[in-house]
């Protein structure tokens, strides 16, 4: 039996998994939540080499804050020869994922397993 982890805000969770780090939002990504995730966020992507999971199977809202967070992830990450990946099958985040082109830099996987599974070079181009 798997236990959770305490979430580290009442937005976030996070966990190591498979050799990657998880960062699990939760609940509604706004301008609040986004600046109680931002700090934890910039911790776990800006080690050197991160390999970094953005879950976002449990959010119940997304906004351009919470895009904001994903595109300042993925660019810490790739500076620091890391990798991010993103899990996401909300309808509606998903449309704003494509509509915004964030889905060609972070394709988004249906499942963390489907992420885990993937090869490291699917961040895609700075």
């Amino acid at each position: 039996m798997r236990q959770e982890p305490a979430p580290l805000t009442r937005h976030l969770r996070v966990r190591r998994e498979r050799g990657h780090t998880v960062l699990e939002f939760c609940g509604e990504i706004d301008l609040a939540a986004a600046a109680e995730i931002a700090p934890h966020l910039d911790r776990e992507t800006g080690r050197p080499g991160a390999r970094v999971v953005v879950d976002l199977s449990r959010i119940a809202f997304f906004d351009c804050s919470g895009l904001r967070l994903l595109y300042r992830a993925r660019t810490r990450v790739l500076d620091r020869d890391g990798y991010l990946l993103l899990v996401c099958s909300h309808p509606l985040t998903l449309r704003i994922l494509r509509i915004t082109g964030l889905s060609r830099l972070l394709p988004p996987q249906p499942t963390l397993d489907a992420a885990l599974e993937l090869p490291e070079a699917t961040s895609g181009p700075v």
